[in-house]
């Protein structure tokens, strides 16, 4: 059974919206599954057009770049449906292949993964 790396990811700032994705790869590189969790202002990351606006100066990918590489990977990219109404999200704001879940969601895959990683 292969290992596995939850990622939370609760904010679209630049310095905390990007680590999420380059942990992801390097998770991925090393066979582990991942799944990534966006709630709260991280739903921008994976709202139609949100991603491109999200820019890091020096970073060796842009986050679409980036969440097209998790994606080839296998991650599963799941939306925090519980925060859609708090920050005004709708599932189909979302980029396509996002799936939705609640905080069971999130709960359930952290408590079987191997790591857990947040960044709020």
């Amino acid at each position: 059974m292969a290992k596995k790396m939850v990622v939370f990811c609760g904010s679209d700032e630049p310095q905390k919206a990007f680590p999420p994705f380059m942990l992801g790869i390097g998770a991925q590189a090393m066979d582990m599954e991942l799944m990534m969790f966006f709630t709260m202002s991280g739903l921008n990351i994976i709202r139609k057009g949100g991603a491109e606006k999200i820019k890091l100066d020096g970073a060796p990918k842009t986050l679409p770049e980036f969440i097209d590489v998790v994606r080839e990977g296998g991650a599963e990219l799941v939306a925090c449906s519980a925060a859609f109404s708090i920050v005004g999200c709708k599932e189909e704001d979302l980029i396509e292949g996002v799936e939705c879940g609640g905080v069971a969601t999130f709960v359930d895959e952290a408590e079987g993964a191997d790591i857990v990683l947040t960044f709020c």
